[in-house]
């Protein structure tokens, strides 16, 4: 079984940036930058890598609560952390780590048209920010919230910028997670359709992401929608 491993990043302001990192065993077919859920890299973040990496992919996840000098898991009990670890985000500081996990990737030889991003819960909302500003191969959010009120200060709605989004993208949702309202998932859906790149919106009525209760069809189905998305858009 592929083992996770963690790689430390020097960024340009000078401080240390934190990935998880799995490395396929045989021929790398792209890299994945793979973003983490409000409550940081759990057990379900490291085990999404790895299943990424054993179908080939090199994964690494940044670590995105770094700069607050403590990017360990968060209890899951505890909300007020996770609130506060969130409002601390910025549109600048989730790329500057997005752009040093991907330079890392560039230096492992995948080329940029190979590399793509992939995150669920908070890690999906930043997913579509980052796909907004850079020029990737493919993106998939999974469940990402912050769609029409921001999920911090310093982060955009992603209504706000869906439109802009420079590459494929794909974006999967449960009716079963109260906090995002279909009215809401319907707005992005049509917000990311102006974009001029290819996009996709699918909903499924039970759970698909979290560590919780979850619906296995609807798991296994988005699953295979994400692997046929980036098997189709990273080439």
């Amino acid at each position: 079984m592929t083992q996770t491993r963690t790689e430390t990043l020097l960024l340009t302001d000078g401080s240390e940036l934190r990935c998880t990192v799995a490395e396929p065993d045989g021929v790398v077919r792209g890299g994945l930058v793979l973003l983490h859920e409000a409550r940081g890299v759990t057990d379900a973040v490291r085990g999404l890598a790895t299943s990424l990496a054993e179908e080939g992919w090199l994964t690494v996840a940044p670590h995105l609560y770094h700069r607050d000098g403590d990017d360990e898991q968060i209890d899951s009990d505890d909300d007020h952390r996770v609130a506060d670890k969130v409002s601390r985000l910025s549109g600048d500081s989730v790329l500057a780590d997005t752009d040093a996990a991907f330079a890392w990737l560039a230096q492992q030889g995948v080329a940029a048209d190979r590399m793509g991003i992939v995150g669920f819960g908070l890690g999906g909302s930043v997913a579509l920010v980052v796909a907004a500003s850079r020029t990737l191969g493919a993106a998939v959010t999974i469940s990402g919230g912050g769609i029409v009120a921001p999920l911090s200060e310093g982060l955009p709605s992603l209504v706000e910028v869906a439109g802009e989004l420079t590459c494929p993208w794909l974006g999967i949702y449960s009716d079963a997670v109260k906090a995002i309202p279909a009215e809401d998932v319907a707005k992005l859906r049509d917000a990311a359709a102006g974009s001029g790149v290819a996009t996709d919106v699918v909903r499924y009525p039970g759970p698909v992401e979290g560590e919780g209760e979850q619906d296995p069809a609807a798991v296994s189905d988005a699953w295979q929608r994400t692997l046929n998305w980036f098997d189709a858009h990273l080439r």
